[in-house]
């Protein structure tokens, strides 16, 4: 009786090993959706970490929120960039996967494979996505218990960033308070829209540093960006996001179609000019080979009953007063009122949230230690010894210089990523 007692123990601990489902590519997998207000639904997609570890819960859980608004995470952030297949579908050599759980949120409701049955559930503010994004996760947490405990990390890129920040803060709350049981450990703003007149002021003269336009064409753009200036400081929202959008344009004229995301990235001249990029969507533009693959085998082997990409233009327009606010103040209510620990990272090829503009108000941050921009940089050096940028740090604040990267860093530079990922979870207790 013993041994058939430790036979069938034994048996339960092998299928217990085995507790996510068979998704879309390698390794195991947990999706599904929470229904975050009334008429609104996100959807969630978790790829169990590959690492050679004897639980999932070894390894630290890292969210990824894509940019946009509109841009999904489950999309973007998953094939193109870090997860465990590309669009190709062949195995990504630099996959978080393989060192993380890694937890994608179709995010705002609209977005991906998340769902708006009514109007009323897209969201208009800043507040209400971070509120959406905190039932997610209470969600999440009801069906997956077992990840409460284990350290979690936000990470995110351009408007993602944004959305994060306000997200952080009220999940801090929640966890202080003890309304939500959760590790919460840090967050990293990926070339992050944080502070969008910074990067508009200084798209000008970042061209003409880099050689991208002469000084006509960098006096044009500077009096637009100045005019997008003069709507933010009278209040005038939805007029500064067209104007920023108009500097945008202009700089697309001006440069002949620069890509916005990677100033280096080489293309053919078009006769047919000008082909200006998805308006308000300064995120990846998207691809016909992803919407298929998405709307294609993705969905099919999920079992999911939703047009991904829908609604994505919808949910920018709901964005649009809200789209040229700043949010550095929840940037300093995180470095004064958070354990949190708070990473910006930027590429130094990108136009849209170029690095002069992220420098910009990341050095008018009013914290306790605010005198952290006077400290020498040092190399970033990846295990292979290669210097891959800069980084500057003190106490729970750094920020890095990321080089040979645009808007994309996992995807553009995974070496520089990787020592990035491992600096942001070095507090976690395992």
């Amino acid at each position: 009786m013993e041994r058939l007692l430790i036979c069938v123990f034994t048996i339960l601990c092998f299928v217990s090993a085995s507790i996510g489902k068979t998704g879309f590519g390698p390794g195991e997998q947990d999706w599904g959706y929470v229904q975050v207000r009334p008429y609104a639904n996100m959807f969630w997609w978790l790829y169990y970490t590959t690492a050679d570890v004897k639980s999932y819960y070894d390894k630290p859980l890292v969210i990824w929120l894509q940019g946009g608004p509109g841009g999904s995470s489950t999309a973007y952030g998953n094939f193109e960039e870090l997860g465990p297949l590309d669009t190709d579908l062949n195995p990504r050599n630099y996959t978080w996967v393989k060192n993380y759980n890694v937890l994608f949120i179709d995010n705002p409701v609209g977005t991906g494979f998340s769902n708006a049955e009514d109007i009323s559930a897209f969201a208009t503010t800043n507040a209400q996505i971070a509120s959406d994004l905190l039932e997610c996760i209470r969600g999440f947490y009801k069906q997956l218990p077992q990840f409460k405990p284990v350290p979690t990390y936000i990470t995110t890129e351009s408007y993602g960033g944004k959305m994060g920040v306000e997200f952080a803060l009220i999940w801090d709350r929640a966890q202080k308070a003890g309304t939500i049981e959760s590790n919460l450990k840090g967050i990293a703003l990926g070339d992050a829209w944080i502070s969008p007149i910074d990067s508009v002021m200084t798209w000008a003269p970042y061209l003409l540093s880099m050689g991208m336009i002469d000084t006509e064409d960098f006096n044009e753009i500077n009096a637009a960006a100045n005019n997008t200036r003069d709507k933010i400081e009278t209040g005038q929202w939805q007029a500064a996001t067209l104007h920023c959008i108009y500097t945008r344009d202009l700089i697309l004229e001006k440069t002949y179609d620069v890509d916005i995301y990677n100033i280096l990235t080489k293309k053919k001249w078009n006769y047919s000019y000008l082909s200006p990029q998805d308006v308000l969507s300064f995120d990846e533009a998207g691809t016909q080979l992803l919407d298929s693959l998405m709307n294609g085998p993705v969905k099919k082997t999920l079992g999911l009953n939703v047009t991904h990409g829908k609604q994505s233009g919808t949910v920018r327009d709901y964005l649009i007063d809200d789209y040229m606010k700043p949010v550095t103040n929840i940037v300093e209510q995180l470095l004064n009122e958070t354990n949190l620990n708070v990473i910006v990272y930027n590429g130094q090829l990108d136009l849209i949230t170029d690095t002069p503009g992220t420098l910009r108000w990341v050095e008018k941050l009013k914290w306790q230690n605010s005198w952290w921009k006077y400290l020498v940089r040092l190399p970033l050096v990846s295990q292979e010894d290669f210097i891959e940028g800069f980084s500057k740090a003190y106490d729970k604040f750094r920020m890095y210089w990321v080089n040979r990267a645009g808007h994309t860093v996992p995807k553009d530079n995974p070496l520089a990523m990787e020592v990035i990922l491992r600096n942001l979870t070095s507090n976690a207790n395992m």
